[in-house]
Formats: C-alpha cells, structure tokens, sequence
C-alpha cells in the first residue's frame, strides 16, 4: 500500500533530480507552461538558487519568500503608480501560488495559500474593470467567486470558468482579459474539493453550479440564456456533467482534457499518475481531491465518479467543444472520443503532437485559447 505523503518532511513525488527539475521550472517559466506561466525569470530563478533540496517546504519558502518582496513593493507603490502596484500585487501572487502548489498539504503551504488570495484580490481591484469578490449563500456556506464584466454590453453573456484538480480560481481569472475584449464577463471559481469551494468531490457539487447559475438569473447586468461553462483539465468533468444537468440553462460546455470514464479505472489511473507532464506531487494532488489518504483508497475510490456508469453519456446535452492531446498522458484521449462518438458532441479539437489538454510547442496554451477555443465560445455566445 503507498501511503500519500502529507507531512512537511516529505521529498516531492518527482522523477526528476534536484538540478533537473530546477531546469525543468525555468523551462516552463520561458515557455509560459503551467504552473509557472506568468511567472518572471527573474524571479524563478532568484527563487531556485535559494533551493538545495527536494524537501517541500524548502520550495515553498523560497517562492514564498520572493514573493513577500514584491508585496512590500506593491505596498509602497499604490500612491506612486496604480499600474506599477499591480503589476507587483500580480508577481506577488504569482509566486504565491506556485509556492502553495499543486496542493495545500503542509502547513506553510497552508499559510501561504491565504497570502496568494490576498495578493490576487489587490491585483483584481487594480484592474480597468475592476474584480467583483462574489459571495452566493449555500447551504449553511457560502460558495466565493470572482466577477469581471466589460463595459459593454449589458446584460452581458457570460463564461464560467472553474479550476482545475491543482489550478485555482485565480489562475482562472488571471486570463480575464482575454474574455473582457471580446465582451463577455467572466465568472471564475474553484473546483469541488478544491481552494475555497464549499463541497467536495463527494458533496452536492451539482447543487453548487445550480446555486451559481440561480444567482446568474438574478443579476440584471448578466444575460443568463447566454452561458457557457469552460472547464479546465479536471474541472471539464464538471463541464462535461452540466452540459447534461443543466443543458436547458448553458448555451455549450467547454471540455478541455477532463476525465469522464477511462481515466476513473485504477489500470490507467495508477500508472497515470507518474506522468513526466506533471511537475511533481500529482498523486498527493490527486489523493487530496479525493480525500485519500493512500494509493489504494484512491483506486477504490475513482471509479464511481465514471460519467458511464453514472449513465450520463448519451444524454439530452448542450453542445459541447472536446479538446485535448493525443499523447496525453493524465487523461486518456479515449475519453475525449468516447464523448465525441457515444455523448452528442459535435466539435472536437485534437493534437495529434499534443500531450495535456492538446499543448505542444507549436501548441502552446495561449494559441489553443485564442485559435480554437475562444471563437467556438463566440460562436455559441453569439447566436440566437
């Protein structure tokens, strides 16, 4: 039995070397990769030369302890420059959240994460269109959301966008932009299990994305009969179940690499998660989204969540846009085509060069978003 390593003296689950993986990090800051897309060099490395070990709190520090640099700088430019102190809320934050990667699962990652979340907010506030801290009653919580709206039109069509197993709501919005010049708000929260949503992967996750999707409604400034919901890897399985659940209120659902039947059987998921594609600590990241406390819970644990067996393929569905990499190696590509082939979905993007969620060099993130995924939800925002 592999017990998931929570303590703080736990190494990283990581088949690189100490030297490798740091080369690993600055290559993926100089690529604009996850989880470090954003992210100066200058910081990076800054930050990795203070690194002499795989021990997770030793990178949490280090990240962290850049990242309290520009906050004191953020602090001290807010009467100077509003655009020069968000600039360094953003750094800040950006650092910030790396340092609590992929998972919350010692407590200085705890301690950080707080910070992260303050950071980002003062960066959002800063914003031409400034960032709505959005709180929706539910249940006996409270489901937090980030709001951006451009400045026209209105009522606004609109694009949920939920993070993923180890992303969060902030790295949702942090693209904002993208969806602000095309004139569409953006709605950004956390994934169930995850960052500060209220449930997780076993509570009342469909209740929590009706409860957003009520709240749509009764805002005048939003055109709730023009939704679509944007998944990101994992979180397209939410976006893949509401285009099922809740295919009389979303216009489309963007599925963009997210698990649906294969990838819950432990013969792909086990081996899955010593995939090269993930940076390191993907089986705590996963255990943790699973409240797992080993390898073999996880397993006996995955397969009920199966859009299959749960007998939703197939059904009644908003239009779907499937996305993602042939080589895979998270999520298997069968997925993607057993909803092309047996769930309705008539659009679907691969790459036959591509790995998670279909990047590759010649398809890196931004040109998935800009070329393939944003004009389809155009497209489906647009019509009548």
């Amino acid at each position: 039995m592999w017990y998931v390593p929570i303590t703080r003296d736990n190494p990283l689950r990581t088949q690189r070397s100490l030297a490798a993986l740091k080369q690993e990090v600055e290559h993926r800051v100089q690529a604009g990769e996850m989880p470090v897309a954003g992210m100066a060099l200058e910081d990076a490395r800054d930050a990795l030369g203070a690194i002499d070990s795989l021990e997770r709190d030793a990178w949490s520090q280090a990240f962290s302890d850049r990242a309290d640099r520009w906050l004191e700088r953020a602090a001290s430019l807010q009467a100077l420059s509003a655009d020069d102190a968000r600039e360094a809320f953003r750094r800040a934050w950006r650092l910030f959240a790396f340092a609590r990667w992929p998972t919350e699962n010692t407590p200085f990652k705890r301690y950080t994460y707080p910070r992260a979340l303050a950071a980002f907010r003062n960066y959002g506030r800063l914003l031409d269109s400034p960032l709505e801290m959005v709180s929706i009653p539910f249940r006996n919580e409270t489901i937090v959301g980030y709001l951006r709206l451009p400045h026209a039109p209105r009522p606004a069509p609109l694009v949920l966008g939920i993070s993923g197993l180890d992303s969060r709501k902030e790295d949702v919005m942090v693209l904002s932009q993208a969806y602000i010049e095309q004139g569409l708000a953006l709605f950004a929260v956390d994934m169930p299990g995850t960052g500060e949503a209220p449930v997780g992967l076993d509570g009342d996750a469909e209740g929590m994305f009706a409860a957003i999707l009520d709240y749509f409604a009764a805002r005048a400034d939003l055109d709730a009969t023009r939704v679509v919901v944007q998944g990101r890897s994992w979180s397209s399985y939410w976006a893949a179940r509401l285009a099922v659940t809740e295919h009389e209120r979303v216009r489309g659902a963007v599925v963009h690499g997210g698990p649906i039947h294969e990838y819950f059987q432990p013969r792909w998921l086990a081996p899955s998660l010593d995939s090269p594609e993930y940076l390191y600590d993907y089986l705590p990241a996963t255990a943790a989204l699973f409240n797992a406390a080993t390898l073999d819970e996880l397993l006996e644990r995955a397969p009920r969540f199966s859009l299959v067996d749960a007998g939703l393929v197939g059904r009644p569905a908003a239009p779907m846009l499937l996305v993602n990499g042939a080589r895979d190696s998270q999520v298997p590509i069968g997925d993607l085509t057993l909803l092309r082939d047996r769930g309705g979905a008539r659009d679907a993007w691969i790459n036959p060069a591509g790995g998670h969620m279909g990047r590759s060099p010649d398809g890196p993130a931004k040109r998935i978003l800009d070329e393939v995924i944003m004009p389809w939800i155009i497209n489906q925002l647009s019509s009548d």
